[in-house]
């Protein structure tokens, strides 16, 4: 998996069901670049993670790429979410920053978590799945659960924030969790056939 970080590493193995000899980070092959994610899509950021990966160990290759869009935005922060605020990761700053962007635009303040999953082949071959789950931004955070910008959206069909979900609940329908099971078809396929 190109991800280093050992949390989503864990949450993948238990979504796709893959043994933890099975599907190791990228941190576990010393030298492994981090790649340069200059794509102008989730999909294409993710597939450039898978590649890079896969070509340096010459191995099955998995990567993601997920964010937040939201509509007043024009689609904003998108394939920028973790760095919105210029600093990547400080989930404080980006959602100041959100909130402050969004203040001028009429509420609902629609918006959609987006998730794509790239697996990289040894032969070359490639495939990718999305996953989305719609809702809404709220004025103020709810909520500890969760990271990002989870406490400031409900999804649809709920009345409390992803921040305020018990991780079990989530887990069922979030976009990671969408694109997740589609990856998990996408795998099945090519090692069951």
């Amino acid at each position: 998996m190109a991800s280093r970080n050992k949390h989503k590493l864990v949450e993948l193995r238990e979504l796709l069901g893959i043994p933890a000899e099975n599907l190791i980070s990228a941190a576990d092959f010393p030298g492994s670049p981090v790649p340069d994610e200059n794509g102008s899509s989730f999909e294409e950021n993710a597939l450039i993670k898978a590649r890079e990966l896969r070509d340096f160990t010459g191995l099955w290759a998995i990567a993601d790429d997920s964010g937040l869009t939201v509509d007043a935005l024009n689609g904003a922060p998108g394939i920028d979410s973790a760095l919105y605020a210029g600093t990547h990761g400080d989930d404080d700053a980006n959602n100041r920053l959100l909130i402050a962007n969004l203040a001028p635009h009429h509420r609902p303040w629609r918006a959609s978590y987006v998730c794509v999953i790239a697996i990289a082949a040894p032969d070359g071959r490639e495939f990718t799945a999305a996953g989305y789950c719609t809702g809404e931004i709220v004025p103020d955070p709810r909520g500890t659960n969760g990271f990002g910008y989870d406490p400031f959206f409900i999804p649809d069909g709920f009345t409390q924030t992803f921040a305020e979900l018990p991780p079990e609940t989530k887990q069922t329908f979030s976009h990671r969790a969408r694109a997740d099971e589609k990856t998990r078809e996408i795998l099945e396929d090519l090692f069951n056939s």
